[in-house]
């Protein structure tokens, strides 16, 4: 009996030692496989959570800790001139578009401000010469014949027409039509000048209806190559999308930058050329008046400057 639990017990003692042995060589073979194709890589983001991983590869492959993400950071930095060179080729010709447009913008506001503050000024120059009882006879021959400013293109208009009409009718034989013919002058003249005033208007209005729309297609353009560089990389990671995107969304800043000032100083400048427009129709009605009057004083003569007349032919 003794012997043959003496038998067991070697035979049991065998087999554990047989099944240590087993179980060591699988945890060397398991140690020694390279991992499966099909496993999913460490991502940027896994990377960025474990430093000491990322120091070790790079020490491993003899580059220093933190070159692998300087790359990354360059890519993604919000620097203007950053984000417009690494941008595709159409999103930079979008950017360029929308940039010259933004320059002539400014340009025209500029030029237009400062022409409409000299019209103003002068305007109240003017005004204040007209009405300051002298001849008007003797106005006209001091502004000479090239005009300034849109209200003195009024005024020489209307005084050329009635200085043709009293030269060639004579001062007692004034047709009633040249109130009429002044009036059209002087209209003529108003559309004319207005016409200058509020060009490259029509610039502004379209830099600010279309400048957004153009942005957007650049953005729409740098999602497309954002979401095309996911596929050719099969790498899904916030670092291979985010600089694609913020390429394309600056093209989106750029157009609102354009548009908005374009949008606000068209306004602007067309609510102060209606003002300034108002302002020459109520001089030119004015004016047309006055010469209304003597028109009608020379065509109809008063009793009293009738019996001035007659007074002064009585004493020669």
């Amino acid at each position: 009996m003794d012997t043959v639990i003496l038998d067991i017990g070697a035979a049991l003692s065998h087999l554990a030692h047989s099944l240590t042995q087993g179980a060591a060589g699988f945890a060397d073979l398991v140690q020694a496989q390279p991992p499966s194709p099909s496993a999913a890589p460490v991502g940027e983001a896994a990377r960025e959570l474990l430093p000491g991983a990322t120091g070790a590869a790079g020490a491993a492959g003899g580059m220093p800790a933190g070159a692998a993400g300087g790359h990354g950071l360059a890519a993604t930095k919000l620097d203007p001139l950053s984000l417009f060179w690494q941008a595709d080729i159409i999103v930079k010709a979008v950017m360029l578009m929308l940039i010259s447009a933004s320059v002539w913008s400014w340009a025209i506001i500029i030029d237009k401000s400062m022409r409409l503050k000299m019209l103003y000024r002068r305007a109240n120059a003017f005004e204040d010469r007209f009405w300051s009882g002298g001849s008007l006879e003797d106005l006209c021959d001091r502004m000479g014949p090239n005009p300034k400013d849109p209200m003195t293109s009024l005024f020489l208009a209307a005084m050329r027409e009635w200085r043709r009409a009293t030269g060639r009718e004579g001062g007692a034989t004034l047709s009633a039509s040249l109130g009429q013919r002044i009036d059209r002058v002087m209209q003529i003249t108003m559309s004319r000048e207005i016409d200058g005033l509020e060009r490259r208007l029509g610039f502004l209005a379209s830099t600010g209806s279309v400048a957004p729309f153009v942005g957007l297609f650049g953005t729409v353009w740098g999602i497309m190559n954002s979401f095309h560089a996911i596929g050719a990389s099969k790498d899904t990671s916030l670092a291979t999308v985010a600089p694609g995107i913020a390429e394309a969304l600056f093209a989106t800043a750029i157009g609102l930058v354009a548009a908005i000032p374009a949008v606000v100083a068209y306004n602007k400048l067309s609510t102060d050329i209606d003002r300034y427009a108002r302002r020459l129709e109520a001089f030119a009605g004015e004016f047309s008046a006055i010469l209304s009057r003597q028109i009608e004083e020379r065509i109809h003569p008063t009793p009293r400057s009738e019996r001035l007349h007659l007074n002064g032919d009585r004493d020669d």
